[in-house]
C-alpha cells in the first residue's frame, strides 16, 4: 500500500504527510495509521485503515452471503444516514488497499472510565448506555441496503462460537481432547444455550459494542459526547447482545451492582420485563465470554498473538458469574465441571 499515493489522490498531486503513527494493533487483521498534514491541509489529521489481502474474508462461521461491498463502508453509510455518530469517510480507496476515515482523536471509552469516581463512572456508563438504545432505535428495523438487514444471529453461528470455546478454551487449555461421550454431552447442553439465545428477540446488534470501541469527543458524559467504530460486523440479533458486550467488557470491571442497575434501566427505557432482560443477559453473556476465551486462546494459538491471554481467567470468571445468576441450565453445571474442574469444579 502506497500511502503518499493515496493521499495525493485525496489531497491533491502536492500533497504529502507531515508525520505518520501506526496505532497500536487489537485482534483485527485491519491495520491503522494516523496521519498529520502539514498547515493548509483539511483535515489536518486522518486515519488509513489498511486492509488485508482479502478485505472481505473471515475466520468465523457466517451464514451468509459475500458482501460485494466493503462491509465497513456499507454499515458506516446506513449509521450516519440514521443519525449515528460514526467517522466519516473521506475516500474509499478499497482497491488500492485502504480507506481514509476522520481521525475522532486518541480517547477511547476505555481511558475515559478508568479512575473515575463510581458518580463519574455511572454517568459515563448512563451515555453508553443511552446512545447504544438510540442506536437501536435508529437502526430497527435496518435499512434494506444495509448489511445487518440481511445478516442475523443463526443457531449454527452460536453453535461455532461454542465449539470454538470447547476446542480452544478447554481442550487446548487442559492439552487433551475431551472424552467422545463427555464431549457429546457438553455439545448437547449448549445446543440448550444457541437455542434459548436464538429464541431471543431480536433487533439491530453492533456485535461488538465495548469500550475500546466507543471513542470521547468531549469531556461531558453525554451520548453527544461519543461515536462508534468497528461496526462492519453489526447484524440483527438478541437485544440484549449490546448491553452485555458493553456491561461485561472484558477491558473493564465494572462491579455487579453497576451491572445490575444498568440492567434494570436498560429493561426500563426499552418497556421490557427486568426479569426476562436479567435472564437474557446472562444467557447471553455466558455465551460471549465462551466465545471470548476461545477467541482469545485462538488468537495466541493460531495468529501467534499472546496478547489476549490475560484476558482468559477474566472470561471464565464472568462465565462463572452469568452461570450462577442463571435460571436452569443444571445439564450444563454438572458437565462443565466434569469437563474442566480447574475452571468449573
Amino acid at each position: 500500500m502506497d500511502i503518499e499515493k493515496i493521499l495525493r489522490d485525496y489531497y491533491g498531486r502536492d500533497a504529502e504527510s507531515e508525520s505518520f503513527e501506526t496505532l497500536k494493533a487489537d485482534a483485527s487483521s485491519r491495520k491503522y495509521h494516523r496521519v498529520k498534514m502539514p498547515t493548509g491541509f483539511e483535515p489536518s489529521s486522518l486515519i488509513v485503515m489498511e486492509l488485508p489481502r482479502d478485505p472481505f474474508a473471515s475466520d468465523e462461521v457466517t451464514d451468509w452471503p459475500d458482501p460485494v461491498e466493503l462491509p465497513f463502508i456499507n454499515m458506516q453509510k446506513a449509521l450516519k444516514e440514521r443519525g449515528v455518530r460514526v467517522p466519516e469517510i473521506y475516500l474509499d480507496a478499497v482497491q488500492d488497499g485502504s480507506v481514509l476515515i476522520e481521525d475522532l482523536g486518541g480517547t477511547m471509552f476505555r481511558e475515559k472510565a478508568e479512575g473515575q469516581t463510581r458518580e463519574e463512572l455511572a454517568a459515563w456508563y448512563t451515555a453508553a448506555l443511552n446512545f447504544l438504545t438510540g442506536m437501536q432505535e435508529a437502526m430497527t428495523p435496518a435499512p434494506d441496503e444495509c448489511m445487518a438487514a440481511h445478516r442475523r444471529f443463526t443457531e449454527k453461528m452460536l453453535r461455532w462460537e461454542l465449539d470454538h470455546f470447547i476446542e480452544y478454551a478447554i481442550e487446548e487449555l487442559q492439552g487433551h481432547t475431551l472424552d467422545s461421550g463427555l464431549r457429546k454431552r457438553l455439545q448437547m447442553a449448549l445446543d440448550e444455550v444457541a437455542a434459548g439465545i436464538y429464541s431471543i428477540p431480536s433487533l439491530f446488534v453492533h456485535r461488538d459494542y465495548q469500550s475500546r470501541n466507543l471513542m470521547v469527543l468531549h469531556h461531558e458524559p453525554q451520548p453527544s459526547s461519543l461515536a462508534v467504530i468497528d461496526f462492519q460486523d453489526a447484524l440483527t440479533g438478541p437485544r440484549v447482545y449490546d448491553l452485555v458486550s458493553l456491561l461485561n467488557d472484558s477491558y473493564m470491571d465494572l462491579s455487579e451492582n453497576l451491572k445490575q442497575f444498568f440492567i434494570n434501566r436498560y429493561a426500563d427505557i426499552t418497556g421490557s420485563l427486568r426479569s426476562e432482560i436479567h435472564q437474557e443477559f446472562h444467557l447471553v453473556a455466558m455465551q460471549r465470554k465462551m466465545k471470548d476465551a476461545g477467541r482469545f486462546v485462538y488468537i495466541d494459538r493460531v495468529k501467534k498473538n499472546p496478547d489476549f491471554l490475560k484476558f482468559v481467567e477474566v472470561s471464565f470468571s464472568r462465565i462463572r458469574s452469568s452461570l450462577e445468576r442463571l435460571d436452569g441450565h443444571e445439564d450444563l453445571k454438572t458437565v462443565l465441571a466434569e469437563a474442566d474442574p480447574g475452571h468449573f469444579g
